[in-house]
């Protein structure tokens, strides 16, 4: 894996976010369809994946692509993809829609079960945010690209800082209050912030936020690109069981409920079993 490569897919996001902007700021307004599990879709949503669909296959030959917008393979075949691109083009269409800026375009090259490379731009803002394995995490802002990496429990303990969750704004409210119980107990001192897609990986990746529980459905194109900045930044995302949460193992593409951790090096797994009821041996 190389940075040119994460270089091209950078390009071809940020190609994609102009052409959700186009749709975004256009003073007529859009259109809204709802797809047959009910979720929104837009012409925006669309258009991105055009943008993507075509940039990325002109990337590396022969790499399969799913995306959220295109039929979902059944899985004999998918079972047969070692390495693949995921995207979700516009990720967090409620909020498009809503017009509050929190939408993502994301793009990840999944190999064996893993994010290799993660892409995470966000078209308002302009910012975009970047994971390669073995490279390490970066920030794209003005143009300018910055390191980015998870920080450490400790050091704010130690300083009386708060331990800061992030939730979604939406899904899992009674669940991720009833933990955040327990953290109080664990910690003394925590905070909350609610915000829309995958920036709520994104706040872990650069070390603004500790822990994001996700206690609600969310599909596989909706967390492997930054899955991967996270995993990037020194971080990681794992399932209610502690283990590693992977992509394309089973007919369905949705995630089991998980925890994204920034700083691995404390023992989530006490911390957060004391929420589930379960006490340490």
């Amino acid at each position: 894996m190389n940075k040119l490569l994460a270089d091209q897919v950078v390009s071809i996001c940020k190609e994609a976010g102009a052409a959700i902007l186009e749709v975004y700021h256009r003073e007529s307004g859009f259109d809204v369809e709802s797809k047959s599990d009910d979720s929104p879709v837009t012409e925006a949503d669309l258009a991105a994946h055009r943008v993507l669909i075509a940039g990325l296959e002109s990337l590396v030959e022969r790499t399969p692509i799913l995306s959220e917008e295109s039929e979902l393979p059944d899985y004999q075949q998918r079972s047969q993809w070692s390495r693949y691109w995921i995207i979700d083009p516009l990720d967090g269409t409620k909020e498009f829609i809503n017009r509050n800026g929190e939408y993502t375009v994301n793009v990840a090259l999944v190999e064996n079960g893993l994010p290799i490379l993660g892409v995470v731009h966000v078209p308002v803002l302009d910012i975009t945010y970047v994971g390669v394995a073995g490279l390490g995490a970066w920030k794209i802002e003005q143009g300018k690209e910055s390191f980015i990496q998870i920080r450490t429990l400790d050091s704010r303990v130690d300083q009386g800082l708060p331990i800061e969750v992030v939730a979604s704004r939406r899904h899992g409210a009674q669940e991720v209050e009833d933990m955040i119980d327990a953290l109080t107990q664990a910690f003394g001192n925590v905070t909350t912030k609610s915000m829309g897609s995958s920036l709520k990986l994104c706040l872990i990746a650069e070390g603004k936020a500790d822990l994001y529980p996700r206690l609600a459905l969310t599909s596989e194109w909706d967390t492997a690109a930054a899955q991967a900045v996270v995993e990037a930044a020194g971080g990681r995302v794992m399932t209610t069981e502690f283990e590693t949460l992977k992509y394309n193992t089973k007919d369905n593409i949705l995630n089991p409920f998980f925890f994204v951790i920034g700083d691995t090096g404390h023992a989530w797994d006490e911390t957060l079993n004391q929420w589930r009821g379960i006490s340490p041996e």
